[in-house]
């Protein structure tokens, strides 16, 4: 029943994110046919070059039509092909899907390795000066534009210091930096509900107890009040991966990796309808399975909470 209800569920956000995309980049101003050509040909078309692109692609079919002929093709896992480079959909999204993969995965590490026993720090030490200091980084961190920070990581550690390259992908090296810009607005947010969750926690009864039975102080607060205060935290952060995908666009572009980011901006300034749409669609999927991921993460927490909602 639960798996019925998500898959219902997520067709309708799929579907939803698509109606709304397709509707938004067919209604921008001004004549999308004469554009693509301009950007394919790099000259300014005729008028009968135009109108038999129009006819080639279907644009002259009605907004709905034009819709449901794209979801009957990609219901059989066709996405069309790009204006712009005539390749297919599916093949730039392959290419393009790791990088972005990759930056955000590298990203979610840097943040939770930095927040949560940041967060655990300031929560055992409230009060002192670590968790003045930890409040202070997390403000400064999340009041930092991560584009901002991603230009001062350049011209510090790559053309100052020379420590990491510039732009592009490869090894590890092309990886730190963006992936310290696009996670520090995450870990500072992470890092501020791991806190206040482990305030809530640390003394409760069940803590005192185990205190009480002598355990050491670091089993006591990283197995029994770190597990049960992660619960909200859990949700955040599953939450946070749709922010950490939307900075990724802006990340790709600052620091010139080939990720779905680069892909749609290219896209969007080119009007490459197929791509636009075939990229939103990746994203929406990735929102509703790391959905599903955060609630059977719930459950491992927490055996409890049931999958289908409440607590057992």
């Amino acid at each position: 029943m639960y798996l019925l209800y998500r898959s219902l569920t997520a067709t309708v956000v799929l579907l939803g994110a698509s109606v709304l995309t397709f509707g938004l980049v067919y209604l921008t101003p001004g004549d999308s046919a004469e554009t693509i050509l301009i950007q394919q040909t790099g000259h300014q078309p005729s008028q009968e070059a135009v109108e038999s692109f129009r006819e080639e692609e279907g644009l002259n079919e009605p907004i709905p039509v034009q819709f449901v002929d794209w979801l009957g093709s990609a219901l059989q896992g066709d996405l069309g092909q790009s204006y712009y480079s005539n390749r297919a959909v599916t093949e730039l999204l392959v290419q393009h899907l790791p990088a972005t993969i990759e930056l955000a995965v590298a990203s979610m590490a840097v943040a939770l390795l930095v927040a949560i026993p940041t967060g655990v720090a300031s929560a055992v030490h409230h009060g002192s000066s670590i968790d003045a200091g930890s409040q202070l980084v997390a403000l400064v961190g999340v009041s930092m534009p991560n584009f901002w920070l991603g230009y001062l990581l350049i011209i510090v550690f790559a053309l100052t210091l020379d420590l990491f390259p510039v732009a592009g992908t490869g090894g590890l090296s092309h990886l730190v930096l963006p992936a310290i810009a696009l996670g520090t607005g995450m870990a500072a947010i992470v890092m501020r509900l791991v806190r206040t969750s482990m305030l809530e926690v640390i003394d409760r009864e069940y803590v005192d107890g185990a205190r009480a039975k002598g355990l050491r102080g670091r089993i006591v607060v990283y197995k029994h009040a770190l597990r049960n205060a992660l619960i909200p935290v859990v949700t955040v952060i599953g939450l946070q991966f749709a922010f950490v995908l939307n900075g990724a666009v802006v990340i790709e572009v600052v620091f010139q990796r080939p990720g779905l980011g680069t892909l749609l901006v290219d896209a969007i300034f080119a009007r490459d309808y197929p791509v636009v749409q075939g990229v939103v669609l990746v994203i929406a999927v990735l929102f509703v399975v790391t959905n599903f991921l955060v609630d059977l993460t719930y459950h491992y927490l927490d055996p409890r909470i049931s999958l289908g909602g409440g607590t057992r």
